[in-house]
């Protein structure tokens, strides 16, 4: 019979008994008269022993690549869960950044709209201002206009008044000068107006 040095930790369960390579090279057959033959079944639990070392051997390399395989799918958990986080920050960000935007876009819109109003406000204002600047101006060129065509008028007055007519006819003597002449022929008229 094969020694088997391999000491296993795992055990397989035969009607209730735990069963181990070792347990099957050791096990003992008991003789009966027409028994089997004892090299015949040796060979074959020698087998048997090899294909269950093989399967022990198998299971603990599968049980192996399953804990390797929890692993990465846990570290892949890792990376889905932070990636879900991730995206779960980028959207409430994505949806601060747009209420921030929309909140920003309605101060602009009102700020706009208040100096709109207040341009328009601005204009009317400068525009009854200006109206009545006009109307002042208006009355004050009417006021001006009165009172020259009466300084005119007075002055046609003057002119035609016969003081005028005396003063070509007077002769210059000598001791007075153009000027003072016309002083003298005026200063009488003045006071009769």
């Amino acid at each position: 019979m094969v020694e088997t040095n391999l000491r296993m930790e795992y055990i397989w369960e035969v009607s209730g008994v735990p069963l181990t390579p070792i347990d099957i090279h050791n096990k003992e057959f008991t003789r009966g008269f027409r028994g089997y033959d004892e090299d015949e079944v040796n060979e074959f639990l020698d087998q048997i022993i090899k294909n269950y070392e093989m399967v022990i051997r198998q299971k603990k390399e599968l049980e192996q690549e399953v804990s390797e395989l929890n692993e990465r799918l846990s570290h892949y958990s890792n990376i889905e869960e932070t990636l879900n986080k991730s995206i779960e920050v980028a959207k409430e960000t994505a949806e601060e950044v747009k209420t921030n935007a929309n909140k920003e876009s309605s101060l602009i819109i009102k700020e706009a709209e208040n100096d709109a109003s207040r341009i328009v406000n601005e204009a009317v204002e400068k525009s009854r201002r200006i109206s009545s600047e006009v109307e002042t101006m208006k009355k004050q060129a009417k006021f001006f206009k009165i009172r020259v065509r009466k300084l005119v008028e007075a002055q046609m007055e003057m002119i035609d008044h016969e003081g005028w007519e005396d003063m070509f006819e007077t002769e210059l003597d000598g001791s007075e000068t153009l000027e003072e002449a016309i002083d003298k022929e005026l200063t009488p008229n003045q006071n009769r107006s």
